[in-house]
């Protein structure tokens, strides 16, 4: 056998033992006449020790080895005289009496450690090299716990297992779709689904009643650092359920997460909170609820003292910065500066300190007097010490997102993002519909198959955009790791809303006549949820980025640098699949 113990398990208790380990060479090191080795696997490392006076092949063997190289070693199990509390193999080494090379290795082209010199390009590129490092392998097993223990909740709850298509029918609505031609069907192509959205429903109206897939997804679009093109959901559906049904049952599966993988006991409910509030007060569908800094409107406070950027201005709003008067004009620059980039495009910022003494001195005193600025005192109930930002604009929504994002960079600032503290969140009472600058009209916020809130239906003919949606969100640490909605489960509901999204019926019966039909033959009321498994990982894992709790993630270009991937087809298979690349516009793209 390769081995008889892996290089994670040996402790004292083991002293004595004759063993066999294989691994990777970590390091090597030789110190006299002894010859120290680190054998690392999947498991830990352990230290190898050659005693190269007693032995002279093994000590020709050991001079030859380089990081990287898989070797097999036997010896025996020994406490260690200079014990090593970093690892959990750190009490023993093994005294090696035979070493064997399986394989050998090139340099490899970054330190595989957890403190590595590889950038990230480098490290996509040989991914397989990077996932040997021990903090890469941590958060894949993290994820493998995470999906047994969902798995098991979900069982616990009555819930099936089921799989649904990866090659299905392109949907109009939502994110672009990764098409995929069909050589048997010439000029004929699947999609790739977004999620099994339709599939799911169809599986309540046959009567599976509680559905669950752990589910690859894919969507052709932007990429960020919570973003990848293809991406895993924790895809439910109910029949017979009301939302209350479904956020209960979902927060139970989320505190049996938080206290199975991370050892936090959650016995109060989540926090709920409108939609339109989560915007009044935060500029966000998903606040950061870890600390304050709530939105104060400041409309009827500072306008009107002849000051024009608030005078012409639809919204001011500002938040409170506890205890960051101290603050620099070379910080306040900086945040003003950090407002003003393009991806925020806020036109400027106005700050204004509570001194010591309570009075309070802003960047446009001579605009207001101290009784104007007490009045923003209290209205940001700010207190000595503590720093008033605020921003102003023409769009409210807009203001709000360039606020919110001023207040997520005064959270970072002052530490008061702490990745080991969570705060969970429903968002709830989503509009249904938003309206589209460049479609010219409405379109679903989520999808098109969500049901409307009961007292709202009446709307659907004289005011859609009222309309408010039987919807709701998980929001973690200002991150939306699941969401779900009601399903509208009536063919003549689900009409009206297509007509309202601007299909016509021949349209909606092409696309969706398979679901509308099945909703003819006894539909039950369904709802459900899809959490996101990769922003689940990364939360848990305290990570910035889904990338590094992903085997083979894509980079930031949609690309996979490993396998360089997409890459052009040949002609013979361009020719089966009825395909013409246009070379001229893909040119003139890149131009």
């Amino acid at each position: 056998m390769y081995r008889t113990n892996t290089c994670g398990e040996l402790r004292l208790s083991d002293c004595g033992r004759e063993v066999t380990l294989a691994g990777w060479v970590q390091r090597v090191r030789k110190m006299g006449g002894m010859t120290f080795m680190d054998l690392r696997d999947r498991y830990g490392i352990t230290q190898i020790v050659f005693n190269n006076e007693h032995d002279a092949a093994l000590n020709d063997a050991s001079n030859h080895l380089g990081r990287e190289f898989v070797v097999q070693v036997v010896g025996v199990v020994a406490e260690r005289s200079s014990k090593n509390d970093h690892i959990a193999t750190g009490d023993i080494e093994i005294i090696a009496h035979k070493l064997r090379v399986l394989n050998t290795s090139e340099v490899p082209p970054f330190t595989i450690e957890d403190d590595t010199d590889g950038g990230d390009d480098l490290r996509m590129r040989y991914r397989y090299l990077d996932l040997r490092r021990a903090a890469v392998r941590r958060n894949l097993e993290l994820r493998h716990r995470m999906t047994m223990e969902v798995r098991r909740y979900l069982d616990s709850k009555g819930f099936l297992e089921i799989e649904t298509p990866m090659l299905v029918g392109s949907t109009p609505e939502g994110a672009r779709d990764f098409v995929v031609p069909s050589r048997m069907n010439p000029g004929q192509f699947y999609a790739l689904p977004q999620s099994p959205q339709t599939l799911k429903q169809l599986l309540m109206v046959s009567g599976m009643d509680r559905y669950f897939q752990i589910v690859k997804c894919f969507r052709d679009e932007d990429l960020r650092a919570d973003r990848q093109p293809e991406f895993t959901q924790i895809d439910c559906e109910m029949s017979f359920v009301e939302q209350e049904d479904v956020i209960s049952l979902f927060e139970g599966m989320a505190k049996h997460l938080f206290k199975e993988l991370r050892g936090v006991e959650m016995t109060e409910p989540f926090q709920r909170m409108t939609w339109a509030d989560a915007m009044k007060y935060y500029g966000s569908d998903k606040p950061d609820l870890r600390f304050g800094m709530r939105f104060v409107e400041l409309m009827d406070v500072l306008k009107g003292y002849g000051f024009s950027v608030f005078d012409n201005a639809a919204y001011i709003g500002g938040i409170c910065a506890k205890g960051a008067a101290t603050y620099t004009r070379k910080q306040l620059d900086a945040l003003t500066d950090y407002v003003k980039r393009s991806q925020i495009g806020a036109k400027g910022m106005v700050y204004a300190r509570v001194e010591a003494d309570g009075n309070v001195k802003s960047s446009v005193d001579k605009f207001y007097t101290q009784d104007v600025l007490q009045q923003l005192r209290a209205a940001m109930e700010a207190e000595p010490g503590d720093l008033i930002l605020i921003l102003s604009g023409d769009d409210v929504m807009r203001t709000r997102k360039q606020l919110c994002e001023l207040r997520l960079e005064m959270g970072r600032q002052l530490g008061l993002r702490d990745k080991n503290k969570f705060a969970c969140l429903w968002v709830v009472d989503f509009p249904m519909f938003e309206w589209s600058d460049e479609e010219q009209r409405l379109m679903a916020m989520h999808h098109p198959f969500t049901h409307p809130k009961d007292e709202d239906i009446p709307m659907l003919d004289t005011d859609p955009a009222a309309v408010r949606a039987d919807a709701y969100d998980m929001v973690v640490n200002g991150v939306e790791v699941g969401g779900g909605s009601i399903r509208i489960h009536d063919s003549a509901l689900q009409a009206k809303m297509f007509e309202i999204l601007g299909f016509t019926p021949e349209k909606a019966q092409e696309q969706f006549g398979f679901l509308m039909n099945a909703f003819k033959y006894g539909a039950p009321p369904h709802g459900g949820l899809a959490y996101g498994l990769d922003r689940w990982v990364s939360l848990f894992a305290g990570l910035d980025s889904i990338r590094d709790c992903i085997a083979f993630p894509k980079n930031n270009s949609g690309r996979d640098v490993m396998l360089d991937a997409p890459a052009a087809l040949d002609q013979k298979q361009l020719d089966e699949l009825y395909l013409i690349v246009d070379d001229k516009a893909i040119e003139s793209k890149k131009q």
